[in-house]
C-alpha cells in the first residue's frame, strides 16, 4: 500500500502539533504521581500490535531502537524539562529549548521513517518506532518520578 507523501506530511505536523498543544496544556498544571506515570503505562497497551504478525520484528532490531530511544533520543528531553517546587505544588519546568527538542526529534523521525519503509513493511516501520517512542518516554517519564518522589519526600 503506497500513501501519498501529501498525506505522511500533513498527518505528522498534526500529530507534532497536537502534542506541542497537549505539552502547554499540561504544563499549566501541577505534576502528579499518576500523570507521571500514567502516559507510558497507557502507551504500553501498544505493544498489543505485536500479536499481529505483520508488525514482529527481530528481538535484536526492538531491543536497539527500545535503546537508542532510551539513550540518544530521551537525553535532550532529559536536559530540557525539570521539576520544581511551587509553594504546595510541584510543577514542571521546561527550558526554551524544549519544544525545539520536541520538533527536531519529529523531524529525525519523519526523515529516518522514510529511510526505513524503503526496507522493511510499513507496520514494520511503524512497530520499530513505536519501540524507540516507547523508550525515550519511559527514560523520561522514570527520571521525572524519582525526581517528583525527592521534591515530596521533603515536605
Amino acid at each position: 500500500m503506497h500513501v501519498p507523501l501529501a498525506y505522511t506530511v500533513v498527518a505528522s505536523v498534526a500529530g507534532l502539533a497536537g502534542v506541542l498543544v497537549w505539552r502547554v496544556r499540561e504544563g499549566r498544571t501541577a505534576v502528579t504521581a499518576r500523570k507521571i506515570l500514567f502516559p507510558p503505562l497507557g502507551m504500553a497497551t501498544g505493544f498489543a500490535m505485536f500479536l499481529v504478525p505483520a508488525f514482529r520484528v527481530p528481538w535484536s532490531w526492538a531491543l536497539i531502537a527500545f535503546l537508542i530511544g532510551a539513550i540518544a533520543l530521551a537525553y535532550p528531553l532529559l536536559l530540557t524539562s525539570s521539576l520544581e517546587r511551587t509553594g504546595e505544588v510541584i510543577m514542571m519546568k521546561r527550558s526554551g529549548a524544549f519544544f525545539t527538542v520536541v520538533i527536531v526529534l519529529a523531524a529525525i523521525r519523519y526523515l529516518a521513517r522514510g529511510y526505513f519503509d524503503s526496507l522493511l513493511s510499513m507496520e514494520q516501520t511503524g512497530a520499530l518506532f513505536f519501540v524507540l517512542a516507547f523508550g525515550m518516554i519511559l527514560r523520561w517519564r522514570m527520571d521525572m518520578f524519582f525526581k517528583y518522589r525527592a521534591l515530596t519526600a521533603c515536605q
